[in-house]
């Protein structure tokens, strides 16, 4: 497994663990699909929580198939209150599903940008409705999930963007410039929205790349503290910092204060400038 495919994983596993804290479901499972994109999508259950044997491991969903493939071609949850008899859904998984003992089941799709990602299942033991409550809870998992895969998309993007515009030796001139300043920015505050730590530290290093002019910088900011000072290269107000970084304004205030007391400046433009030449921003 990549180390992307096995942070996405994560994702799931922990969106999993969220579903039955918040619902109290003894069973949840799922896993995100292998199809490109305008492909069916095709999916193989990788991640269990609260199972009782292995049998749903690595089961194959397809379009269409079962309880998961309903919602997979729907693009929306689905639920059955009584798996193996219900007369809603196809049976081509009634074994693996009656090994685990399940009855009430839910599925729900994983969407980003339109294209269905992966699937969220839950699980009881005993025929009864799951209430509304409980799908609830099902869709907003799902949901941090596909905002997971959101950064996850713009990191890579911004990452292969970023390696192929710095170049190996002396900058070409300003146009040049403002691209990697734009990429330094972007990634900085993917790196500040992502609870990924592994993701982190490689957006964090290609930021290094773009700033590395030689020596250590003289002046040393905080992670925050440089955050805020690369929104504010960027034209950004206080409040849209905050929006970005996902910090209140006075605490942007805060952050810019102190990085400006340390590069003994007094304006936001002064910071920048003085940011720039301490090769602490591009």
């Amino acid at each position: 497994m990549t180390a992307a495919g096995a942070g996405e994983a994560g994702d799931v596993r922990a969106a999993l663990v969220r579903l039955r804290r918040t619902t109290g479901l003894p069973v949840a499972f799922g896993g995100l699909t292998d199809a490109q994109p305008h492909a069916a999508p095709q999916l193989r259950i990788a991640e269990l929580t609260g199972t009782g044997t292995h049998v749903l491991r690595g089961l194959g969903i397809r379009l269409g198939n079962g309880l998961g493939g309903k919602a997979l071609a729907l693009a929306r949850p689905c639920a059955v209150t009584d798996y193996s008899s219900s007369r809603h859904i196809s049976h081509e998984y009634d074994a693996a599903v009656e090994a685990e003992g399940l009855r009430s089941v839910l599925a729900v799709p994983v969407v980003v940008r339109r294209r269905v990602r992966g699937l969220l299942y839950g699980a009881l033991r005993t025929a009864q409705p799951l209430g509304d409550r409980t799908l609830a809870a099902a869709v907003a998992a799902a949901r941090d999930v596909e905002q997971a895969l959101v950064v996850r998309e713009e990191a890579r993007a911004l990452v292969a963007a970023a390696r192929d515009t710095a170049p190996a030796g002396p900058w070409p001139g300003p146009a040049a410039w403002e691209r990697v300043r734009e990429a330094h920015g972007a990634l900085r505050a993917l790196a500040a929205r992502t609870s990924d730590a592994a993701l982190r530290r490689e957006l964090l290093a290609v930021c290094t790349t773009l700033t590395a002019v030689g020596d250590s910088p003289a002046v040393a900011l905080t992670p925050r503290e440089l955050d805020v000072l690369t929104c504010v290269a960027l034209g950004t107000t206080n409040a849209a910092a905050g929006e970005r970084l996902g910090l209140r304004p006075e605490t942007v205030k805060a952050y810019l204060r102190s990085a400006m007391r340390k590069l003994g400046v007094h304006t936001r433009w002064e910071a920048v400038v003085a940011a720039r030449r301490a090769g602490l921003l591009p």
